[in-house]
């Protein structure tokens, strides 16, 4: 089912994105995060929770995610996800009309058909609405890092399994792993096989883009105040897996980034910036992300200088995050500015 792309990245101008409602936390991608990798399993065992509703094959699959193991119906027939990046896959790969419940209260432009009056509101991500949700009797719950804490009380209504994305490592790779595990549980692996193939073709263009394009700093504007992000943050893929090269400025190890000043955004002295603007990803009002940069120190720097500041869409990049057509869209973006 078609997913639309996004226009390129546009230079020193801010993007005007959908209005979403607010969230708390982060991404692919994102704040309460696990940190173990999704990935398919093989092995028996499964954690405690109860029946949903009746299954569409009448087979099991035990899969192994960022809580440990469960077994989970083949192909089920009503699935409650609780992630914007989960949710992006299971439609990628032709299995969203399995989906029955959502969080409406999050919901990026490029996802709203899952807003219709025919999928339940679970309300806020972080504070599912558990009566509605044990009222749809799913035969499973899928969460992604902004859920994850709830995982508890969800793996009582039914089978649940936890897929957020580890900014450790490659994060490519871990995405890869949750994508295959929603593969083997709809009875899809040759969809996200193919899918996997396209992110790989998008991440070599990138790549060869990026060998020779300098070095880059990641920044995020949010409350009219900015953060840095380095190689192990949920913005890292552009360090990590498309070979930006980092600037020399020591940043924290953190996902979630450092407080930046002006100043350090200097020193730093990128070829490239990299903004993502939180307010307008999550529809807060406040001063858009080029205003804020609109500034000497920050005009100095040879990515000012030089127009090469890249605003990228905050709903793929901070909402939404590791989902298999968001990711290809977000290499293409980040590739886009280089």
């Amino acid at each position: 089912m078609p997913t639309p792309v996004p226009a390129p990245a546009r230079h020193l101008t801010p993007r005007t994105l959908g209005g979403v409602a607010v969230l708390t936390a982060a991404t692919l991608a994102t704040a309460a995060c696990g940190s173990a990798d999704a990935s398919g399993g093989s092995s028996s065992g499964s954690s405690g929770s109860s029946g949903g509703s009746s299954q569409a094959s009448g087979r099991t699959v035990t899969v192994t995610h960022a809580k440990g193991t469960t077994e989970v119906p083949v192909q089920p027939r009503k699935v409650a996800v609780l992630d914007m990046g989960v949710l992006d896959s299971i439609r990628s790969i032709g299995a969203g009309d399995a989906v029955s419940a959502v969080t409406k209260q999050a919901m990026p432009t490029f996802l709203q058909d899952f807003s219709a009056g025919r999928y339940a509101d679970l309300g806020p991500m972080k504070e599912p609405d558990l009566e509605k949700l044990a009222t749809d009797k799913p035969d499973l719950i899928v969460v992604g890092a902004r859920a994850t804490a709830k995982y508890p009380e969800l793996s009582k209504i039914a089978p649940t399994i936890d897929l957020t994305i580890s900014s450790k490592g490659d994060f490519v790779t871990n995405a890869k792993a949750a994508n295959t595990t929603l593969g083997r549980i709809f009875a899809k692996e040759k969809e996200v096989a193919a899918k996997h193939a396209q992110l790989d073709a998008a991440v070599t263009r990138a790549r060869s883009k990026a060998s020779n394009a300098g070095t880059g700093l990641i920044l995020m504007t949010s409350g009219g105040k900015v953060s840095a992000f380095g190689p192990s943050s949920r913005f890292g893929l552009i360090h990590q897996v498309l070979g930006v090269k980092p600037t020399a400025a020591q940043i924290s190890e953190d996902r979630h980034g450092q407080a930046a000043s002006f100043e350090f955004v200097k020193a730093a002295n990128p070829a490239h910036l990299f903004v993502v603007d939180r307010d307008a990803a999550i529809g807060e009002s406040g001063k858009a992300a080029a205003q804020i940069l609109d500034n000497p120190l920050v005009k100095a720097t040879p990515a000012g200088a030089n127009g090469r500041i890249t605003y990228l869409d905050g709903q793929r990049w901070y909402v939404t995050g590791a989902g298999l057509d968001n990711l290809a869209a977000m290499v293409d973006e980040a590739a886009a500015g280089l």
